[in-house]
C-alpha cells in the first residue's frame, strides 16, 4: 500500500465558442492537470488560460497530446506511422511547454490522449516513438501511461520516469486494457463505485475486471476525465475519500 497518490484530470478541452468541462472547479481537488494541446481539443487561448489557472493553484502541468481529430475528440483510431507520432508529440508538447515557461512555470509530465493513448498501450512501435519524443524534448519529463502497458514499458526503456495510470471512471478487461468506449459497460457511472474501485487499486493493487476476475494493477496516478458530466462529483468524492483513508494527494515527481 502507498500513502500518497497523484490525482490527475484532462483539462483545457474547450475551444473557440465551445465550453467543455468544469476545469476551474475540478482543479480544487487534483494535483496534476493534463492540458489539451489543440489537436483533439483546446486552442491557443484555452491553453494560456488553463496553464495560468493551474499555475495559480500550484497544480502540476502536463501536456495531453492527441491525434489530429477535433471532430472525433481524438478518440477515433487512425493509421499513423511512428515517425508521424514522434513529430506530433514534439509539436504539441512544445506548445504547452512554451506556455508554461511564459507563466513562470515548467512542464512536469506528458500523457497521450484518447485513441493515441490506447494505441500506444498495445503497439510497441507507437509507444517507442512517444517515449523517444518525450525523452528528446526533456529527459526529466514524466511519462503517464496505462498501468502495465507497452507505453509504460517503453518509457522506462527510454530512460524516463513513468507514472503508471489507473482510471476512476473506466472499466477494465481481464488483460488490463480499458474497455472500449464503443461498449455499454466502458464507463463507471456511479461515483461511490468509482471511489471503492480506486481505493482498492491504491491499497490492494487490484481491480475487478468486467469478467469478475481480479487483476493486479499499479496506481501511481489516478485519472478523472474532465469532459464527463460527473467529473466534478467524482473529483470531490475521490479527493475526500483518499484523504479520509490517510492517503495524501501529491503530484508525481514533486
Amino acid at each position: 500500500m502507498t500513502n500518497h497518490v497523484d490525482l490527475n484530470s484532462d483539462l483545457g478541452e474547450s475551444f473557440g465558442a465551445y465550453t467543455i468541462g468544469q476545469d476551474e472547479l475540478v482543479m480544487n481537488y487534483i494535483s496534476s492537470a493534463n492540458i489539451a494541446c489543440g489537436y483533439h481539443a483546446g486552442d491557443h487561448n484555452i491553453i494560456q488560460h488553463t496553464v495560468k489557472k493551474a499555475t495559480e493553484k500550484n497544480i502540476s502541468l502536463g501536456a495531453h497530446p492527441g491525434l489530429q481529430d477535433l471532430i472525433g475528440f481524438g478518440r477515433r483510431p487512425m493509421e499513423i506511422d511512428p515517425e508521424e507520432v514522434y513529430n506530433l508529440i514534439v509539436y504539441q508538447v512544445g506548445a504547452i511547454d512554451t506556455f508554461a515557461k511564459i507563466n513562470g512555470n515548467r512542464l512536469n509530465h506528458v500523457k497521450p490522449h484518447g485513441a493515441l493513448y490506447n494505441m500506444a498501450a498495445k503497439n510497441k512501435e507507437i509507444s517507442q516513438a512517444i517515449a523517444e519524443a518525450v525523452f528528446n524534448i526533456n529527459p526529466n519529463l514524466i511519462l503517464f501511461g496505462l498501468a502495465g502497458s507497452e507505453l509504460a514499458q517503453m518509457g522506462k526503456q527510454a530512460g524516463l520516469t513513468v507514472a503508471e495510470e489507473v482510471f476512476a471512471d473506466r472499466t477494465y478487461q481481464e488483460d488490463g486494457s480499458l474497455t472500449s468506449r464503443t461498449l455499454k459497460n466502458a464507463m463507471v457511472e456511479d461515483a461511490d463505485e468509482a471511489v471503492y474501485r480506486v481505493i482498492r487499486m491504491v491499497e490492494e493493487g487490484k481491480v475487478e475486471a468486467v469478467d469478475g476476475s481480479d487483476i493486479a494493477i499499479q496506481a501511481d496516478t489516478i485519472c478523472i476525465h474532465g469532459d464527463e458530466p460527473k467529473s466534478l462529483e467524482f473529483a470531490k468524492k475521490l479527493h475526500n475519500a483518499l484523504i479520509t483513508k490517510g492517503i495524501s494527494i501529491e503530484k508525481v515527481g514533486k
